[in-house]
């Protein structure tokens, strides 16, 4: 008897929830069955740390789409863990042994958060974020006086700093390295960011890592730190990262590096299986070098190409990097790939504000980062992605003079 193939996607988050759609869209009639571990349909991320933690939005607004939708879509949304994949005969297998047959596999698994190896760091009074169920149990604890601390001063910690300053509470920020977002932005970008924080009223601490979790026996958590101070909270945030979630594809036998490694079209080492989102690492459309990207845009646009492939197209993944950062009334953001840049250009847009462009050896715009109060930086930060979409190559110093409009480059 001939057996019926799915679509299947492992990974019911950002960009699982947009596959799915975009096979709909682009024709597919068949099955499609969407596996994940969260009872939540595909939601939204950047919400988790700011407007769920500050009480602007809730968890139905950060859906990715519609209920309804879905639905209507006829994509079944099976809430299980899977065992393994097996190539051979394209079925992947569930915990409880059922099998599902699949015309085309995307693993869309993102990653899980990433654990501190110091004593107490397993205990169950720290908190992570990364689903909304961890929003729903960090946000009640972000009440007016409440001592906060948050281990890691990287997008999420910084966000959810500014959530909790928001709400009043009394919050310290630890990081190890000697500055904030350091492999993220230019050093003076990060003293920018330190110094709207601090100038808010979080406590930041460079250079300080944890030696031990603990509690003080009255219910308190306790921060033990390198240089022997101890910190007391109500509540401990670590957030350090993500570990890409690649434990089925190494079973499976698929080529796995910092993620899963994939092409340009999204294509594992198995022709039949493909990978998108925070999971993939692919080749850079600058360099052609592997990359990985833990971004809302990232997966957003890896979800379709990824899509269309499994349908035996011949997309590739063209867009290039980019992210934004929300802290209190100011936006960071970053576009294409600074760190390819061999000459950084600042524009200074007043006392407060400052957009960094990175260029190759040949001039060319190859990054830009900038940050500052959204009303002053968002649309020159619009136009500076644009700048470095159209690969083009300014002169330096009109880069540099802000009397030079951005929109008379592009």
């Amino acid at each position: 008897m001939h057996q019926i193939r799915a679509m299947v996607i492992v990974g019911a988050g950002h960009a699982g929830g947009r596959a799915g759609q975009a096979l709909r869209e682009l024709g597919w009639k068949g099955p499609i069955v969407m596996i994940g571990a969260e009872t939540h349909l595909p939601y939204e991320r950047p919400p988790l740390s700011k407007g769920l933690l500050t009480g602007a939005q809730d968890a139905v607004s950060c859906a990715l789409r519609p209920a309804a939708d879905h639905d209507r879509d006829l994509i079944t949304h099976c809430v299980a863990w899977v065992d393994r994949i097996d190539t051979r005969r394209r079925e992947v297998v569930l915990d409880g042994g059922r099998r599902i047959a699949y015309e085309a596999l995307l693993l869309a698994t993102g990653g899980h958060l990433r654990r501190l190896s110091v004593p107490g760091a397993g205990g169950a009074g720290l908190l992570g974020l990364r689903t909304l169920d961890d929003a729903a149990s960090l946000q009640p604890r972000l009440t007016p006086g409440a001592r906060l601390v948050i281990v890691g001063g990287g997008f999420i910690g910084l966000e959810v700093a500014a959530s909790a300053r928001q709400r009043g509470c009394e919050v310290t920020l630890i990081e190890g390295a000697a500055s904030l977002l350091g492999r993220a932005v230019p050093p003076a970008i990060g003293a920018r960011v330190l110094a709207l924080h601090r100038a808010h009223g979080v406590d930041v601490r460079l250079q300080a890592s944890p030696t031990a979790f603990g509690t003080d026996g009255q219910g308190h958590q306790t921060v033990q730190l390198a240089d022997g101070s101890v910190l007391t909270a109500d509540t401990v945030v670590v957030g350090v990262g993500i570990v890409p979630a690649t434990e089925l594809a190494e079973a499976a036998g698929l080529a796995v590096a910092r993620g899963i490694r994939v092409d340009a079209g999204l294509r594992t080492s198995d022709a039949h299986v493909f990978a998108a989102g925070d999971v993939a690492e692919f080749p850079s459309p600058l360099s052609g070098e592997p990359i990985r990207q833990e971004t809302w845009h990232n997966a957003e646009t890896q979800a379709r190409v990824a899509a269309a492939n499994m349908l035996g197209g011949h997309e590739t993944c063209s867009q290039l990097p980019w992210f934004w950062s929300d802290q209190y009334d100011h936006q960071l953001q970053v576009s294409g790939e600074p760190a390819l840049g061999v000459r950084r250009v600042s524009r200074l847009l007043g006392d407060e504000a400052q957009i960094d462009f990175h260029l190759d050896g040949d001039g060319r715009l190859v990054g830009a980062s900038g940050f500052g109060p959204t009303t002053v930086v968002a649309r020159e930060l619009k136009l500076a992605r644009l700048l470095v979409e159209r690969r083009r190559q300014p002169a330096a110093e009109a880069l540099a003079d802000p009397g030079v409009k951005l929109k008379s480059l592009a």
